[in-house]
């Protein structure tokens, strides 16, 4: 078996099909990872969607900012409305809707495997320097206890940046809203901790202040090798204890695949595979 994480789809079935080719991917013995954000601004959410929902338990997807918003559209009770460029329609007009967006809600926030002297964890964006992974499934497993049985309360109060900085005795809505935003949005915080969204471009460009959350020294999770996508200017980095997925495919980028079972000193040429994509959005934005 070979597990292969995938970065952010976006829409893009056509291209998620051309690399399962090239990964030879095979259902008898292979485990697909997603780092989240498989809808939104590509040509085929729908698709999509069906297609992964499909692969049953050989798929392990965590969700992302544009999976949260479709979903806050849809079970927000109006609070959410779809953005001008915003490409969900298809989801929410299909006959199908109830059953993938019900799939869909019930993914989880980050996935961990341990098996066989492992420590991967996979989330959608990053992790705050003063959460371990222990802590950021932890965490995410709150966030899912609240979709699963509130959503529309959960939806309501989603949207945000602040607070900016976790603090354990957070509760309530403030610490549903702050993990959603580490999991799935975030890119730069300080020494510190205090969370900044609003840059996105990549490492170099942010404020002094500013460092790529992997970078903050000592940060609690440094043990564990951490999977996410999420973040298009920064584009594919592989370490022995990070894998950066997001290749920027519905920019005109790739959708790029790592081979997680190889080991750290395995070459990129070895172990990242990538298609080009069609551009089916100007570069830029989130």
């Amino acid at each position: 078996m070979a597990r292969y994480a995938i970065g952010d789809i976006q829409g893009c079935l056509e291209e998620l099909r051309a690399l399962l080719a090239q990964l030879h991917f095979n259902a008898d013995r292979d485990e697909l990872w997603f780092v989240g954000d498989l809808v939104n601004r590509g040509p085929d959410s729908l698709g999509v969607l069906r297609f992964v929902r499909a692969l049953g338990a050989n798929a392990r997807v965590v969700l992302g900012n544009h999976d949260l918003h479709l979903l806050a559209v849809a079970y927000g009770g109006g609070a959410r409305r779809l953005r001008a460029d915003d490409t969900l329609d298809a989801v929410l007009e299909a006959p199908d809707r109830e059953g993938l967006l019900d799939w869909l809600r019930t993914r989880p926030l980050a996935v961990r495997d341990t098996s066989a002297g492992r420590d991967d964890l996979m989330v959608h964006a990053g992790v705050v320097p003063q959460w371990s992974a222990d802590d950021a499934l932890q965490l995410a497993a709150e966030v899912s206890q609240r979709l699963a049985h509130e959503p529309r309360e959960v939806f309501a109060q989603m949207y945000g940046d602040e607070p900016a900085r976790w603090q354990p005795q957070l509760d309530g809505d403030a610490r549903t809203r702050i993990v959603i935003n580490v999991l799935t949005r975030l890119r730069y915080c300080t020494l510190e901790g205090r969370i900044d969204l609003r840059p996105k471009n990549a490492p170099g460009s942010q404020a002094r202040e500013l460092l790529p959350w992997f970078e903050v020294p000592r940060r609690a999770s440094a043990i564990s090798r951490i999977v996410f996508g999420h973040w298009s200017t920064l584009g594919v980095v592989r370490r022995p204890q990070l894998v950066a997925l997001d290749s920027g495919c519905v920019w005109g980028g790739a959708l790029t695949a790592c081979n997680l079972d190889l080991p750290p000193e395995a070459s990129d040429a070895q172990a990242l595979y990538a298609v080009p994509c069609r551009s089916y959005r100007a570069p830029g934005g989130d």
